[in-house]
């Protein structure tokens, strides 16, 4: 979801997995208006389907370390970078956005409590705060866990450093990830060393991705073959969760990189058309204020507004997702107008 845009040296860009972000944002969109929205409506799309969306944070932060990858991780083996630099840039990046959604909630919620969670928010260190369970932006317990991995990039690029200690790092990342499922319970997703093996799942397929980019047709098939049945198998559980989810978005990723080169004009319709595009741009913040537009929507009585039920999801979400579209739009509008005057002032 977060993707580096403002390196000195332009990072490889795949956009494949740039389309396969805003699908995920929407996914992620769907299955909170679903949870938030109380409507009256079962079957397996709007109970399992729908609802396995969740692991999506999954996807996000495998492709965070992806990108990352593309952008930093030769500058940083290479030393050619100042670590001054890459810092302020994840600051710049994230923080007014962020800041601005924190202080919005901040005012409607108006408790002590939710002060003392917005001064951690703000800093953007929250995420290594043990069972923090922050609810001002409560989705934001997201950007708490990609921050801690920023602030571990340069361990994380060591840990990669080639193929065979990447996948040491990560068979100890899986081996935590176990430990932290039957011995610490307390851990969750919000954890750095929980989710740790979607990070390192990322770098290994940075490391891979000559190799997939270029592979021939039967490994293709191969592919689609283990990602569909890793998908039944996905979908077997009732609540699949973060072990299940790993082959699925890893194979997933493989997949479309494969297909960066030789996919078809559907495949590039779907995952590269300009509004998919733009979605993935803004994905970030659609994630942080998607929220802000259901509630604005559940206070305006417009959730149930329809005789059917069907119907009514279908309207909260596409009206959450227009919403979410609309304050990323006149943020990023109201910054470039910002940045004009500065220049004409100098």
């Amino acid at each position: 979801m977060i993707v580096d845009k403002d390196s000195e040296k332009a990072p490889e860009r795949y956009v494949t997995l740039d389309g396969l972000r805003a699908y995920a944002i929407i996914g992620i969109v769907l299955m909170h208006v679903r949870v938030n929205g109380h409507f009256a409506i079962s079957g397996v799309l709007y109970d399992s389907v729908i609802n396995s969306f969740t692991n999506f944070t999954y996807l996000f932060m495998l492709l965070s370390a992806f990108s990352m990858s593309c952008g930093y991780y030769e500058r940083f083996r290479d030393g050619t970078i100042h670590l001054d630099s890459f810092y302020k840039r994840r600051y710049q990046r994230i923080w007014p956005f962020f800041a601005l959604m924190c202080t919005f909630d901040l005012i409607l919620e108006h408790s002590l409590n939710a002060v003392f969670e917005w001064a951690a928010d703000l800093t953007l260190a929250f995420g290594l705060i043990p069972n923090h369970n922050i609810e001002v932006i409560g989705v934001g317990w997201f950007l708490g866990t990609v921050f801690s991995f920023y602030m571990l990039f340069p361990f994380f690029t060591f840990l990669i450093g080639n193929k065979r200690r990447a996948w040491f790092s990560f068979g100890v990342a899986v081996l935590l990830h176990l430990l932290c499922l039957v011995r610490f319970t307390d851990t969750s997703r919000k954890d750095i060393i929980f989710s740790s093996i979607f990070f390192l799942a990322g770098g290994l397929i940075y490391l891979y991705r000559d190799e997939f980019r270029n592979m021939s047709r039967w490994m293709t098939v191969t592919i689609v073959l283990c990602f569909i049945s890793s998908v039944v198998v996905y979908y077997h559980f009732r609540q699949p969760g973060s072990l299940l989810s790993l082959p699925v978005f890893t194979l997933l990723c493989f997949l479309l990189i494969s297909l960066e080169k030789s996919g078809g004009r559907l495949t590039r319709g779907l995952l590269c058309n300009c509004v998919i595009l733009y979605l993935s741009k803004i994905s970030m913040e659609i994630y942080l204020c998607h929220m802000v537009a259901f509630r604005v929507l559940e206070k305006m009585h417009l959730l149930h507004i329809f005789g059917n039920e069907t119907v009514n999801y279908l309207f909260s979400a596409a009206a959450t997702v227009l919403g979410a579209v609309f304050i990323a739009l006149v943020y990023n509008e109201g910054l470039v107008m910002l940045k004009k005057l500065q220049k004409k002032q100098v």
